[in-house]
């Protein structure tokens, strides 16, 4: 077996401006695992994580806490009775809506400070009355046609880092505001 070469002393580091504002919210998952998984996605970006009830476990779930690691205490967590609570807390215009039966890529949304990326669940996806309701604010991760979607927490680091890279280049002055 090979061993890989130890990483130089000064290895990359990667500093998440607290300012990007960038919010992850999950409508009614059901996968502790998965939600677990995304929670440390956030923790690791400085991402504020909304979770829209109801859930398919129980917040001690101890598959959920696994997931997450030891990151819970770093994510800006927030809990919203229902779609209807989420609605009144965000304004609609902040919000970026992920499903398999959008048109569009993911890297053509209008990323912007304290944009809300929102993701369905792992069973149903994002709800049709919101793809009907939003079509042109819903986006697609591009994959070939033997797969029907991803697993939602990959989907969500996805948009999540393709997200940051754009506000990135914005701040940098390389991207041209669509």
């Amino acid at each position: 077996m090979r061993r890989a070469a130890p990483l130089p002393e000064r290895a990359f580091v990667f500093s998440f401006p607290h300012g990007m504002g960038i919010h992850v919210a999950l409508i009614e998952p059901e996968i502790p695992p998965n939600t677990g998984n995304v929670g440390r996605l956030c923790a690791a970006t400085g991402t504020a994580l909304h979770l829209i009830e109801p859930f398919g476990f129980s917040l001690d779930d101890h598959d959920l806490k696994r997931a997450g690691v030891d990151c819970w205490d770093a994510v800006e967590l927030w809990i919203h009775p229902g779609w209807r609570h989420f609605r009144e807390a965000i304004a609609r215009e902040r919000c970026l809506y992920f499903s398999a039966h959008g048109t569009r890529p993911y890297w053509d949304a209008p990323y912007r400070r304290n944009s809300v990326l929102v993701f369905g669940n792992e069973s149903g996806g994002l709800p049709e009355r919101i793809r009907e309701k939003y079509p042109d604010r819903v986006y697609r991760i591009p994959m070939t046609d033997t797969v029907r979607s991803l697993n939602l927490a990959t989907a969500v680091g996805i948009a999540l880092y393709e997200a940051i890279r754009q506000l990135r280049t914005l701040e940098q002055g390389l991207l041209h505001v669509r």
